[in-house]
């Protein structure tokens, strides 16, 4: 089993497959991506790291982006992860643009969860956080994977001046959705300083407030990310709080992270990625899981983002948050 020396265990890894996307929402791209043409990891590449990972004892794979579903081989990418021995659930975070074409493949390929990033059900606020008028073509993502049988939720940015209409509307959508929408406090990003300070709001009083209204925490998975889920008698769906400003943090962390250049990232925010591109790309599983077992040494005991540290995160698409 993966373990720091803080005595925190790495049940989830989420590997990046691009750090492309077509969006342009504004606390991450709002210019649109800037990168160059680059050399992603391949089916292969990602095949050895997955089953390395399921050999130190990880359950749980999430593909992130950029934008996962923008790569033409992502229904084999899931395959591959899927059929992984060790490997009990593959997971997916997506804008969900191109979601409701291509659910009922990934279902089949073994895709058991998406996570959707949706910051608003309002047309024009949707257009205006996202940089796209396609909230019709996200919605109609969402159905598509619950009628493929998926676990559905749903990544909402918490952000100034818009917080109170986005916990309002989302409440209410939830009387009959059965899907589970997660506030998430806005991070400070290298390139985002001043959006930060200009539109963070912490979740605390927010979270009160539905614990006051009778919602209640459920409790956790050991694969389970950081948020804090609630669940109400009379609502279908659930509400969960991504707090990472937060005293106690990290101190639940059991997630490592892989760019979609093979470099590990010991946390979002940490200050160099260490590259495993060479032993993926000669598939030497054991080499892999020497150098990440090596590497876990020196996992510090907190981003340190309450500080103002980012490390060399200039923006979430180049590691899937």
């Amino acid at each position: 089993m993966l373990q720091d020396s803080f005595g925190r265990r790495f049940y989830y890894l989420r590997l990046s497959i691009t750090d492309v996307c077509n969006f342009r929402c504004q606390y991450c791209l709002p210019d649109g991506y800037q990168g160059e043409a680059q050399q992603f990891l391949s089916v292969n590449e990602i095949d050895t790291l997955v089953n390395a990972f399921a050999q130190m004892g990880t359950s749980k794979i999430r593909i992130t982006g950029g934008e996962p579903t923008l790569r033409r081989d992502i229904v084999d990418v899931v395959a591959r992860c899927a059929v992984t021995p060790g490997i009990s659930k593959v997971a997916m975070t997506t804008h969900a643009g191109k979601l409701a074409s291509l659910a009922t493949p990934l279902a089949a390929a073994g895709l058991k969860q998406v996570n959707i990033s949706l910051d608003s059900l309002e047309p024009a606020q949707f257009a205006l956080l996202s940089g796209q008028d396609k909230l019709a073509a996200v919605l109609d993502g969402v159905e598509s994977a619950l009628v493929e049988g998926m676990n559905v939720k749903v990544n909402a940015v918490l952000m100034r001046p818009w917080a109170e209409s986005q916990l309002r509307d989302f409440t209410a959508w939830l009387k009959d959705m059965p899907v589970t929408v997660r506030f998430i406090e806005l991070m400070e990003t290298g390139q985002h300083k001043a959006f930060f300070k200009s539109h963070h709001v912490s979740a605390e009083p927010y979270l009160a407030a539905l614990r006051q209204q009778g919602w209640q925490a459920l409790p956790r998975g050991k694969d389970a990310g950081p948020a804090i889920e609630l669940a109400h008698p009379d609502y279908v769906g659930n509400i969960g709080f991504i707090m990472p400003y937060s005293s106690d943090f990290c101190n639940s962390c059991n997630r490592l992270r892989i760019t979609a250049l093979g470099k590990l990232h010991l946390c979002l925010f940490s200050d160099q990625g260490l590259d495993l591109r060479e032993s993926l790309q000669s598939g030497d599983v054991e080499a892999v899981k020497t150098f990440v077992t090596d590497s876990l040494a020196d996992k510090k005991v907190s981003h340190y983002l309450q500080d103002g540290i980012t490390g060399i995160t200039r923006n979430l698409s180049m590691l899937g948050g």
